[in-house]
């Protein structure tokens, strides 16, 4: 075997590699990366004696020590609940309106509220609470079934068109797609809702709609269209509107009827975190209303 070119400056040995006239040279790698290196081995033979390393077929290794991350976790969850078992205690016991003078309980429920909150209702309603087109805003005092706190409670428990048997339930008929009016009579019908809002309206339009009004929407919104809250009815006197207040957006709730749902919670969430994401939104409403007078308008 010939040797290797050796550097005539340096004396170390060439690789054989050069470009444009520089040659390589074959120095040996640091004393401390290697040893580095040597250990990292070690380490690696290690870990996969003693930790879960090796995917098999059915299962993998687990390892001398038995170290098992989801083992952890649930047993960090355990010694959370453990935490909060006093205070969710504390939460079912207690009433809502003791819940929001005890400044320590409800500091804990409004964590607690925020959080589930955050992860459940956000979504819909906004990381604020303050809604958007087909969604109530909850920082406002308009409530179509009741701002008190038990009425919230009572809403987040049963929801509204969900499947709870004690559901609240209301409904807009479709009017247009149905054919139960025909699209001269939504025409007037919907300057007969902008009227009711205090703008200007077709006066025409509103005459013929009157009659109409009282014989399909009145039962629900009332005579002069302030709305029910036994029934979920919207107040169409207000500024209020939860699908736009132009318009074509009222001609498209009358024409199409739309019905949000929002879902049952009571399955999902215990007692005390129910209390706790009422007094939550209670806590974030307008508080003007709180025996729940107000209804929003469609």
């Amino acid at each position: 075997m010939s040797e290797r070119e050796r550097d005539e400056h340096t004396g170390v040995e060439t690789t054989g590699h050069e470009w444009d006239g520089i040659r390589e040279l074959d120095n040996p790698l640091p004393r401390w990366w290697l040893w580095v290196w040597y250990a990292s081995i070690a380490f690696s033979i290690g870990y996969w004696i003693l930790m879960p390393a090796w995917p098999g077929i059915t299962g993998y290794t687990r390892g001398m020590l038995g170290h098992s991350d989801r083992a952890n976790v649930a047993a960090d969850l355990r010694e959370l609940q453990g935490l909060r078992a006093e205070r969710e205690t504390q939460l079912v016991n207690a009433s809502l309106e003791q819940i929001e003078a005890d400044p320590a309980l409800q500091a804990h429920a409004l964590a607690v509220g925020q959080s589930v909150f955050g992860d459940n209702c956000a979504t819909c309603h906004g990381a604020g609470g303050g809604g958007a087109r087909g969604y109530p805003n909850l920082r406002d005092d308009v409530w179509l079934w009741g701002g008190s706190l038990p009425e919230i409670e009572h809403t987040i428990r049963v929801g509204i068109r969900a499947d709870h048997a004690e559901t609240r339930t209301s409904l807009m008929p479709s009017f247009g797609r149905d054919n139960i009016l025909s699209a001269d009579q939504i025409s007037d019908m919907t300057e007969y809702v902008v009227a009711l809002s205090g703008r200007p309206a077709n006066a025409q339009g509103v005459a013929r709609a009157a009659q109409v009004y009282a014989d399909n929407c009145a039962a629900c919104h009332g005579a002069t269209g302030t709305g029910m809250q036994e029934t979920g009815a919207p107040n169409l006197t207000d500024r209020e509107w939860l699908y736009g207040s132009d318009r074509a957006s009222i001609a498209g709730q009358l024409h199409n009827g739309r019905n949000g749902v929002m879902p049952s919670w009571e399955e999902r969430f215990s007692p005390g975190v129910i209390k706790a994401l009422a007094v939550y939104i209670h806590a974030n409403a307008g508080g003007g209303m709180d025996d729940g007078s107000a209804t929003a308008a469609p």
